[in-house]
């Protein structure tokens, strides 16, 4: 299933890095970037994680709250926040349910992984449509974050 911009973003439940649940319905009334990186502490990863949070002015100056989700336990995701000093929202789709469902899920990653999310950003408007999406194929590009704001900034 591809998502696509007009469609209702796909409500999850997750655990965050201090082991809460959390729902994309919990940011209603306030404009959502979602991201679904591969794994913590790869190189990629790593870079896309810490451009947001070096950039994290422009996000909320657009009024924009960013959730960023992967496969990795809540455990890898805390290290991982605390590490990069990561100043937003890390949720674990370890279980693998809201990764199928955006339609972002690797069916093999590199050496036999299985089940990994695919590397992309979503924008998700106040009343919880889809207003932006970018699914990349390739895990070794990153999104088009340029495209991300200027869609935030149209929602303005």
């Amino acid at each position: 299933m591809k998502l696509q911009p007009g469609q209702p973003a796909p409500d999850f439940v997750l655990i965050n890095t201090d082991k809460k649940e959390v729902r994309l319905s919990d940011y209603r009334g306030q404009n959502v970037v979602v991201l679904f990186f591969p794994m913590a502490f790869t190189g990629v990863c790593t870079a896309e994680m810490c451009a947001m949070r070096d950039d994290i002015a422009a996000y909320q100056q657009l009024k924009a709250q960013i959730l960023a989700i992967s496969v990795d336990s809540p455990y890898t995701l805390n290290k991982f926040k605390e590490d990069q000093s990561l100043n937003f929202p890390l949720l674990s789709d370890f279980n693998k349910t809201a990764t199928p469902e955006w339609g972002v899920m690797y069916e093999t990653f590199g050496p036999g992984l299985k089940g990994v999310s695919k590397r992309s950003a979503f924008v998700v408007d106040k009343e919880g449509i889809l207003r932006y999406a970018e699914v990349l194929d390739n895990a070794g590009e990153l999104p088009d974050f340029a495209s991300v704001r200027a869609t935030l900034a149209s929602l303005a």
